[in-house]
């Protein structure tokens, strides 16, 4: 038997909770840990430093970090030696009420401090109890993360929000918005595609509010840095096949921007775009500022541009005030749209927002009823989006093993589709992860395809 490989500082857990952006700083934050001298446990019940990156979003996330608290805690005390961290939204959000509420942590750290996390550790080392979530602006780092795919990769390019929706938290946990250099971002997709990516999802909480916190005018009088002329400065990076991007604000999706998705080659066709209410009325009370006559137009021309695009959204039930009438609406305006895919939750009041604080909150039993049937639409909608899929043929980047069916691989169309295929070519040859190839669609499904090679 092989003994196993000692690190100098032992192993290390992360559990991620949440968006997009959580997941890129788990990536951040394993590779610091990587450098430090850590290496990747088995799990986290004998790791010696566990760390929860949290996300705020939802209350029952909240809870679930708490929950698994409680167990770590309990390790802790019978073993001084574990470290336990705490990052995310979370610890932004609670700070040193964290330490109260449970004292065996060693290190709560807001999402702005993950690039800091092998100098929050040292203070730790040091034998200090540590809370970071002072305002902090965020360093370049592109060469610490431990990437969990091969093939497809994220690469942050704002971080924060400014703006100030009145259900949502994440503007007081992620902080302002910090928008970094187009060729700072440009370096790092390219050590990433000598690395072997093939996708590159551009990450930002607002991402189409982009370089507005960058200096410079141009001659034709608007910002000189965009998502849009992101894109053209990006496009272009050897080895790179696709770019996708999220998560967009329908206040920001310009036309320019929709047509230089349709002119660049490499920039797919699946736009996330969230409109969260199909009611006017209750659009102007979350403060999200555009109507839905304004998200209409911007599907229409992304229509226009790209007719096969794929538009997916998030949607929140239930929300204060909301009545039954409003509730239809957001019904009809997912038929009408007809998306490929909803993300959809029932209201959460958080702290410090201002609609948790009004006084007509919805009963559970409201916000059940009205999320079950939405759901029952989203997925109804999605299989009759799947259907246009059947009998075509379509480009899929390779992803990896099908993790149900190792006999086969699994990969996404450019409309964003996982797709399931066999994983060895006619001749017997494995089909390896990074490959481009063709699949015809034989099994259409809400939120999958099948097929075979062509």
């Amino acid at each position: 038997m092989t003994a196993p490989i000692l690190s100098p500082r032992g192993s290390y857990w992360i559990t991620t909770f949440g968006c997009q952006m959580n997941k890129a700083d788990s990536e951040r934050m394993a590779g610091i840990l990587e450098s430090m001298g850590y290496r990747a446990g088995d799990d986290e019940h004998s790791a010696d430093l566990v760390l929860y990156n949290t996300c705020t979003i939802r209350d029952n996330a909240e809870q679930k970090v708490y929950s698994y608290l409680g167990r770590q805690a309990q390790r802790k005390r019978t073993n001084p030696n574990l470290t336990l961290v705490v990052a995310g939204c979370v610890a932004q959000q609670e700070g040193e009420s964290l330490l109260r509420r449970v004292p065996e942590l060693d290190l709560v750290m807001g999402p702005q401090h993950a690039n800091r996390l092998d100098v929050l550790l040292a203070q730790v080392e040091q034998g200090q109890q540590v809370v970071a979530t002072e305002e902090h602006h965020i360093l370049e780092d592109i060469t610490t993360a431990r990437r969990d795919s091969q093939v497809c990769g994220w690469v942050n390019v704002i971080y924060g929000c400014n703006e100030r929706c009145t259900y949502c938290v994440v503007p007081s946990v992620r902080g302002q918005e910090q928008s970094r250099l187009p060729d700072a971002i440009k370096l790092e997709m390219e050590g990433l595609a000598a690395q072997g990516f093939k996708e590159i999802t551009l990450l930002g909480q607002n991402i189409d509010a982009y370089g507005r916190d960058l200096p410079g005018i141009t001659p034709e009088g608007r910002r000189a840095h965009t998502l849009t002329d992101l894109l053209h400065h990006v496009h272009e990076v050897e080895g790179i096949e696709r770019i996708r991007f999220a998560t967009s604000h329908p206040r920001y999706f310009t036309e320019r921007l929709i047509d230089a998705c349709a002119d660049l080659p490499k920039v797919c066709e699946h736009f996330h775009i969230p409109f969260q209410s199909g009611d006017d009325t209750v659009l102007k009370a979350m403060a999200r500022g555009y109507t839905v006559e304004r998200y209409r137009r911007i599907v229409g021309r992304i229509r226009e541009r790209m007719p096969d695009a794929a538009i997916s959204a998030d949607v929140i039930v239930a929300f204060p005030g909301e009545t039954e009438a409003q509730f239809r609406r957001t019904l009809a305006l997912i038929e009408e749209i007809g998306f490929d895919a909803v993300n959809t939750a029932a209201y959460s009041p958080r702290p410090n927002t201002p609609a948790a604080d009004w006084p007509d909150q919805l009963s559970e039993a409201v916000k059940v009823e009205r999320l079950q049937e939405i759901n029952a639409l989203v997925e109804q909608q999605a299989r009759q989006r799947s259907a246009r899929y059947a009998g075509r043929i379509e480009e899929i980047l390779v992803e990896g093993t099908n993790p149900k069916d190792p006999q086969q691989v699994m990969g996404r169309t450019r409309t964003n589709r996982l797709t399931f295929f066999p994983g060895a070519r006619a001749d017997g040859r494995a089909i390896e992860p990074g490959e481009l190839v063709t699949v015809q669609i034989e099994g259409v499904r809400a939120f999958s395809l099948s097929g075979k090679l062509t």
